[in-house]
């Protein structure tokens, strides 16, 4: 970690910023489109769309526009969105398969592991491009505002390092918050109630800031108590990430008494932690956003991070927390302020893809009508 510390209040506007701007020129208007010509939309692949182009922009001020119109069908850029869900079903694979094997894989090129060597060649080449452009932008201009900057400005990272930053913050930025919107989508979709309250929470907000119209503040945004909630309840029950592991550095105890050897592997499933009875009681498997808010003030109310390792814990709390939560609430907001959601799957739990993140299988088909009220 850089020995630097961020603005947090100059992030958090950068953010807030970046994010409105996706959310107004770019989302909204294809969402328009596809409900005044009644088609259905794969929303799960316009998430992810629309988060590849967000950190793009906030982490390293590159603008993709995977989400444009004129960008949909690109080659350059399927290519690169292909890559990243390649590398990261791989990733899995290597996981569950024998190191032995898929070293030898690697070594003979061949198998899934030739796949990985094309995708990482994309993934690399886009990285290395936009560091490239870093360097002859803090040249000509010799001022920068996104993320990466800040990390190669501290002068601890090597062109190779940065690569890997920039690997991270798209692997993070990209695939956690759209995969948790999915889910989120599906299961409101799913319950009108929540949907109604979902309106509630938006007009609560508009009228306390007297507006009408709009992109949403980060005031608005941090009031919206129930979609906060429900944001954090599907991600209860579907996990951005629903399999963590991490090795133990040192012998170790855990505080059950389990003992763990140096260079031990320890594995937990935070899906399957979100839906013990013992933690979250009988209606655990229940889609419940009202377990998150105070009875009496209707507040969000956190539980501990052991309990609700979405996020990690201790040393290892993710530090986009903030950012992918103001991400979420603005789209969610300007979303159902405009549109009412019917999902296309039929009754059928959609379908589990396990890769970097828990992906539905076969994308969110949604069919989408503009709220007249």
């Amino acid at each position: 970690m850089a020995s630097y510390e961020f603005n947090q209040r100059s992030l958090r506007s950068f953010v807030v910023h970046a994010v409105r701007f996706e959310v107004v020129e770019r989302l909204l208007p294809l969402l328009e489109r596809a409900a005044g010509a009644g088609a259905a939309v794969d929303l799960q692949d316009v998430l992810e769309r629309f988060a590849f182009d967000n950190i793009c922009r906030v982490a390293f001020g590159q603008d993709p526009a995977c989400l444009t119109e004129e960008s949909m069908g690109a080659r350059q850029s399927v290519e690169l969105m292909h890559a990243f869900d390649v590398a990261s079903t791989i990733v899995i694979t290597r996981f569950v398969s024998p190191t032995w094997l898929w070293r030898l894989m690697k070594l003979l090129n061949v198998g899934p592991e030739r796949r990985m060597r094309k995708a990482l060649a994309s993934i690399h080449g886009y990285a290395d491009n936009i560091i490239r452009e870093r360097k002859k932008k803090k040249k000509t201009s010799g001022k920068d505002d996104d993320l990466l900057s800040r990390f190669a400005d501290s002068g601890e990272h090597s062109d190779e390092s940065l690569r890997y930053v920039i690997t991270n913050f798209i692997l993070a930025g990209r695939d956690s918050s759209s995969a948790a919107l999915t889910w989120f989508f599906w299961l409101v979709s799913t319950r009108p109630e929540v949907q109604d309250r979902i309106s509630k929470d938006i007009r609560a907000a508009r009228q306390a800031s007297a507006t009408t119209t709009g992109p949403f503040g980060f005031e608005e945004l941090r009031d919206m108590h129930y979609i906060h909630a429900a944001i954090t309840e599907s991600m209860r029950l579907y996990p951005p990430v629903p399999i963590n592991a991490r090795t133990s550095t040192e012998d170790d105890v855990l505080p059950d008494g389990t003992v763990v050897g140096k260079g031990w592997r320890v594995i937990y499933s935070a899906y399957a932690m979100g839906r013990m009875e013992d933690a979250w009681g009988k209606d655990g498997e229940e889609f419940r956003p009202e377990r998150w808010l105070d009875a009496e003030t209707g507040v969000f109310r956190p539980e501990a991070p052991c309990k609700y390792p979405v996020f990690h814990v201790g040393p290892r709390m993710c530090l986009g927390k903030e950012m992918a939560y103001i991400q979420m609430k603005s789209i969610v907001a300007s979303v159902f302020e405009r549109f009412s959601l019917r999902y296309l799957g039929g009754d059928a739990h959609p379908g589990l893809q396990l890769a970097g993140t828990l992906r539905m299988e076969g994308g969110l088909p949604m069919h989408l009508e503009i709220n007249t009220n």
